[in-house]
């Protein structure tokens, strides 16, 4: 079990990010959650036959190969910004933009257990970083993409945003496919 965080209050993220932070409960333990659900990702997608790794569910969606890399390369810029804000680094960050990172990351070339390494060792990375922050740490803010979050926001937007995709990918991918 891992320390503790308590959920961000209004004020600490961005109003588009409740959508991620409401996905996890009041209980704290978002470090766990971290673990736990991917996981319950890996043993999800590893199974999976090939044709639905590479299905789309409508022609300008992404298939669920691209969809792990992009939270892969989320959890990444999120982590990183945590840190800068945890660091009291004061530097105004850039956004960035997931279509492009999305067509750029030639996810569909690469194999499924290729990139469930590469999401294992990020993820055990991102739970070190915020299981070894200072207590004082998770309410440094900072701005990116012209928008202010605490570290301990950003950890939640993490966690969130993992469940809102593997939700996705439950409703229009393995319902689709009777999975």
């Amino acid at each position: 079990m891992y320390r503790p965080i308590s959920k961000p209050e209004k004020g600490e993220f961005p109003p588009y990010t409740i959508k991620y932070i409401k996905l996890l409960p009041d209980d704290g333990l978002v470090l766990n959650y971290l673990e736990s659900n991917f996981h319950a990702v890996k043993s999800k997608v590893l199974h999976l036959p090939e044709k639905l790794l590479f299905f789309r569910y409508d022609e300008d969606k992404w298939t669920i190969r691209e969809i792990l890399v992009h939270i892969i390369d989320d959890e990444r810029i999120y982590g990183y910004r945590a840190l800068r804000f945890a660091r009291n680094d004061k530097t105004i960050l850039p956004g960035f933009e997931q279509d492009a990172y999305a067509i750029n990351s030639k996810a569909n070339e690469r194999s499924i257990v290729d990139i469930m390494e590469e999401y294992d060792y990020v993820r055990k990375s991102t739970i070190s970083l915020f299981k070894n922050l200072p207590e004082e740490a998770f309410v440094r803010s900072g701005i990116a993409d012209g928008r202010q979050a605490s570290v301990r926001a950003l950890v939640y937007h993490i966690a969130g945003h993992e469940l809102h995709h593997l939700n996705i990918i439950k409703e229009k991918y393995l319902n689709n496919y009777g999975q």
